[in-house]
This record gives structure tokens, sequence and C-alpha cells, in this order.
């Protein structure tokens, strides 16, 4: 094959150990490509065989033998010979020499670092103790003075240092990068996942409708058919009754004409002068006979209102319903037979507001009686739409937004809302997704977790001025975060099911662990007085750890008696040092000692059916605020 052909099939070739790409040589030989120093000195330190010539060649004489081993203090291969004049030399006697077919892995090593000897003709005695800053390429001694004398040099340690600096800085960046990519392709490969898992769900979607669609189908044939055999059995009654009394009269009248017919036949004076009476009333009585009516069915129609699309669409679209929100008129009253609007904005993955034109929006606006408004929607084609109607009645009115088949519902409330200790509004901070938890550090800042935002934690001023982002490697699905006296974050990973603890910058992991033959995730993590109170839902305890991540005791376990749990979430330790425990499902708080004695319980009136308390904290002036879930409601408890 000619040079230019492999060319055109292929024109580089890349190096299996570092995937450089190197431009194939125009030569039909490899010898001028770059090599790798430390892949030549195992081979030189090996005396690999190419062939049935080994490499290394004794360095003592002149008639080029083979190696059989290398003396450390005159960094010389020997050959057999050589070696045994070595040996009865008293110079050399005591050197430290090993034969080459008996290296260990730290003679290697050495034989690596042996100093490295000039190629240069008549120099090969010379050491590369040099380096050409103008040419740069080691030099020895001799070439200082022959081809390099009037050019910079410096001393090959010194040099190497100082470009080592540059390759650790140049590998702290590749470092920093590769991370970066590893990160991406975490990222990559969870959006692959889930993608997989999207589709797999709506794929599953689709067959469990065509299903139900197939089976309501066949309930509705059923239910036809038995209509139609009810209407066939009515229809056929009343033909047959009406057909029974036609044969009825036909069947008289027949018997009358047969024997009327039968007297005239025999044509008997006596027998027609006595008959004739009887007959004559007879033809009387059956002519004058009401003649039923001809039944005539009514006509059958099975209707097909609307016919069946079997066509429903697949949407394949870049938009994030949970990310889309709806954004109305707060500003602006909403008056009775008066024309309003709100606007809903569709986002991508990351929170940044698209249009896709395939993107299906569906709005019911529903009064208190159940009456349905109508709405205009309007696509504007920039990833908002405007929905407009007419509220024909005072009161609430229910809003269901659909996008693409999945409702809006948590878009209105992406933002945190800071209230003063009396409960009054002060400001709101606004975000692209739902924050998870919150928690203030002690100087003050505000700290939350957005966990759909690649578990984001975000720092805002009290003033609600956003600081900073710390985003982290060490949590794969945080759950609840907390600030221990220390600044330190405690944060519960429900992925792994352990509990972390970052540095107050967050850059370092200071601890992980998790509780010993437990498989249940942890929900929310305090910490105070060198002890860890750690929640755990489905396993209806709280656990206690010492300060190292030592498991100690369980506090409760599932019942509803007092010390014992439903579903315990939030955590909060009182200036009293009492443990005051969510238990959710129990519809109560459970105050403890920090061992675990029970002390008391808030229930009964304050937590009615529906209304289950699930987190917890302690304001300036030292009372209870409890977070209420399905009440979208806050409650307020003085402690004593």
């Amino acid at each position: 094959m000619q040079t230019s052909q492999r060319r055109q099939l292929k024109a580089t070739i890349k190096c299996p150990v570092c995937q450089t790409s190197f431009q194939i040589p125009e030569t039909d030989t490899f010898e001028n490509l770059p090599s790798s120093f430390h892949l030549n000195r195992l081979v030189d330190v090996l005396a690999l065989e190419d062939g049935s010539v080994q490499s290394q060649r004794c360095n003592s004489c002149d008639e080029n033998n083979t190696a059989t081993c290398y003396c450390f203090v005159c960094q010389d291969f020997l050959c057999a010979s050589c070696f045994e004049a070595h040996q009865r030399l008293k110079a050399s006697r005591g050197h430290r020499n090993v034969l080459i077919d008996k290296l260990q892995a730290q003679d290697v090593q050495e034989l690596i670092h042996r100093p490295v000897m000039c190629s240069e003709q008549y120099h090969e005695d010379q050491p590369l103790e040099f380096y050409c800053e103008d040419c740069k390429v080691l030099i020895c001694h001799k070439c200082t003075v022959v081809s390099h004398d009037r050019h910079s040099k410096t001393d090959t340690k010194k040099a190497a240092q100082e470009q080592k600096m540059q390759m650790s800085d140049a590998v702290a960046k590749v470092k920093a990068e590769m991370v970066r990519y590893e990160s991406e392709v975490k990222k990559q490969t969870d959006l692959r996942k889930k993608n997989k898992i999207e589709i797999l769900n709506e794929e599953k979607k689709m067959r469990d409708t065509v299903e139900k669609l197939i089976r309501d189908l066949r309930e509705h044939e059923r239910k036809m058919k038995d209509k139609f055999r009810e209407i066939y059995e009515a229809e056929q009654k009343h033909h047959a009754t009406r057909l029974e009394n036609f044969e009825l009269v036909a069947t008289q009248l027949k018997s009358c004409f047969e024997r009327c017919q039968s007297i005239l036949e025999r044509n008997f004076s006596v027998e027609i002068l006595q008959t004739n009476h009887a007959i004559l009333g007879r033809r009387n009585e059956l002519l004058n006979v009401r003649k039923p009516n001809l039944y005539m069915s009514p006509h059958i129609h099975y209707l097909v209102e609307k016919e069946l699309d079997l066509m429903d669409p697949v949407v394949v679209t870049k938009t994030d319903p949970s990310k889309c929100l709806a954004e109305g008129q707060d500003s602006k009253e909403v008056k009775e037979r008066k024309e309003t609007y709100f606007v809903i904005v569709t986002k991508d993955p990351e929170g940044f507001q698209c249009y896709q034109q395939d993107d299906k929006i569906k709005v019911d606006i529903l009064t208190s009686e159940g009456d349905q408004l109508k709405t205009d929607i309007k696509d504007i084609e920039d990833g908002k739409y405007t929905v407009t109607y007419t509220p024909q009645c005072a009161g609430q009115h229910r809003v269901d937004i659909l996008v693409n088949g999945q409702p809006l519902t948590d878009a209105p409330n992406q933002r945190i809302q800071l209230l003063s200790s009396e409960g009054k509004f002060r400001r709101e901070i606004k975000l692209d997704d739902a924050p998870w938890s919150v928690a203030f550090t002690d100087s003050g800042d505000l700290l939350t977790l957005v966990p759909e935002s690649g578990n984001k934690l975000r720092v805002f001023s009290e003033e609600g001025h956003f600081i900073k982002h710390l985003n982290d490697k060490h949590l794969d699905e945080p759950g609840r975060l907390s600030i221990a006296s220390d600044g330190c974050i405690i944060i519960t990973d429900w992925s792994d099911k352990k509990i972390k603890v970052l540095s107050p910058d967050e850059n370092d992991l200071l601890q992980s662990f998790s509780a010993p033959e437990c498989d249940q995730s942890p929900f929310c993590s305090i910490y105070h007085q060198d002890k860890f109170f750690v929640s755990y839902y489905l396993a209806s305890c709280v656990k206690v750890f010492d300060k190292t991540g030592v498991y100690l005791h369980d506090i409760g376990f599932e019942g509803s008696n007092d010390g014992q749990f439903n579903g315990p979430l939030g955590l909060i330790i009182d200036k009293y040092n009492r443990l005051i425990v969510c238990d959710t499902l129990n519809r109560r708080l459970q105050l403890f000692t920090l061992s675990g004695t029970f002390l008391s319980k808030i229930d009964g009136k304050y937590f009615k059916i529906g209304i289950r308390p699930s987190s917890v904290a302690i304001n300036s002036g030292g009372s209870l605020i409890v977070a209420e879930a399905k009440n979208s409601r806050v409650s307020v408890f003085c402690l004593i």
C-alpha cells in the first residue's frame, strides 16, 4: 500500500498511554515518533530481548558482550567476564552487584533513577548533568564546551525543579478539569438514567392507558350487548303478542269460512235453514271484531358521538414541568365579572425560560361550586402563555394547570419567606427551585439547600441578597441541614443513608457516618453537647451518636403511646436541654431529656386530623415555631 493511500485512510495515530494524536510519518518507519522515557528505562533495565539479541550490553569492555549484572557503585552494566574481574579487584570487591535475572522491585526502581548517559559520540561515559535553556535539551559536561559553549545552561536538578513546578501547576489544572468533567460525566449519567426511567414510565403510562381503554371498551361492548339483547327480547315479545292475535282471528275466520263452504256444497235445504241464523251471527261477530294494528318496531341506532382517537401525542420537549411557574397580578385586585389574566412560564431543566412548539398547556379554573370558567390561552411563542378568564362570582377559585400532562403545583412556592418573631411578613427570596431546608449561620447569613439544582447550598444575607453558591461534591441526595455551634454544616444524605459533617466553608468533609444494621435513610440531624440526634422516619425512632459518629442508643420505637413514634421528622433542643421531636403521623410533639426519658407532649386540639407537625425551630425569644405539613401553616408555642 502506498504512503499516500495509507494517509488517506488514517492520517494520525494515538499513543495508547496518553491518547495524544501524532501524524503518521511520511516514511515507512516510526523511529522519529516521541517515545516514553519511563518505558525505555524499563526496557533497558530488564534487558528485554528483541528477537534473539538482548538490548543491554557491557559498559566495561569493548567486546560488546551481553550484560549479566549491574554494579550500583560503579553504575555500570557488566558482562560475566568483567563481573569476575570486578569481584577480584580489591577496590571493587565490596560493591553492590545484582544479577539482571535476579532483579528485585527495589533494584528496578534504583536502576530507573540511575544517571542518564550522553548519547553523543565520544561522550557515552558522561552523565547528562546540565540543561541547555536555548536548545531545550539535556547535555553532558563535554557538550557544554563542544556544542553549547555560549548557550544559557543550568543544572539538571535545578531545571527539573523549575519545570516540576510548571508541571505540578499543569497537573493541578488538569486535575481540576478532570474533576469537573467527572462531575459532568456523573450528571450526564444521572440524566441518562433519568431519561431512561422517564421514557419507560411514559411507555408504561401509554400501555396502561391503552389497556384501560381496551378494558373500558370491552365493558362498554358487554353493556351494549346486554342492551341490544334486552331491546331484542322486548321487541320480539311485542311482535309475538301481536302475531298471536292476528293468527287467532285468522283461524277463527278460516273455521267459519270452511263451515259455510261445506254447508253450501252439500246444498241440503233443511241444514241451510237450521244453520243460517247461527252462521250469520258468527259472521257478524267475526267481522265486527276490532282489528289489531300492526306493531311497528322503533328504529335502533348505535350513536358514535365521539370517534376514538388512538393517536395520542408523544411530546418530546426540553420543558421541565417541575421548573415551570405561574405568575399572577399580585398588585392588582381580581374583580367579579372583570376580565383578568395570569402568565404561565415554561422552563428547561436548568431553570431557564424556554419555548417548545409541541408543549401542551391546559388550564381549568373552577368556582367554589364546581362550575368551570371559560379560559383563553394565548401562546406568545417565547415560553410565556397568557391565560385570560373572567370570574363570574365572588369567592375562592381552584386553578389546575397541566404542562404536558404534568400538574403545576410547586411553582408558586419556590421561595423563602422571612417573618419577624411576631409572625409578620418581612421579605421573600425567590428561587428557581423549591427550597428543601434552611438554617442561619452564626454570622446571620441564611443557608438554604436546593437539591433539584445540582445539590447546591446557597448563601443569602439576612436582607435576602444572594451571596454565593456552595457547590458540594460530597452530597448525593441531601435531605435536611442544620448548623452546629462551631459553624459546621450537618446534612443528612438520603442516597447513601449517612450523616455528613462539612466544614463551615463546605470545602472539607469532616465526618461521614451511618447507623449500624439500619438500611433506612436519616431524615434530620442536630448536634448538641457532643452528641448527634438523628430522626429516622421509616424506622420510627431517634438514634443518638457520639461526637465521633459512633452509635450509642435509640430513643423511642414504633407506636402511639408516650415515648413512641410514628414517622418522626423535625428535631430541636430548647434552652432547658429538652429534645423536641415532631411525631408527625401521630400528630403531636414529644419532649424528652437528652438521655431519652419521655417528659411531655403537645397534641389534641393543636393538631387536628390532617394537620401534621413536620419541622420545628426556636426563635430568639425562646418560642417554639412549628411548621405543619398538609396545612400551609406555622404555629407558635410558648415553652414553659
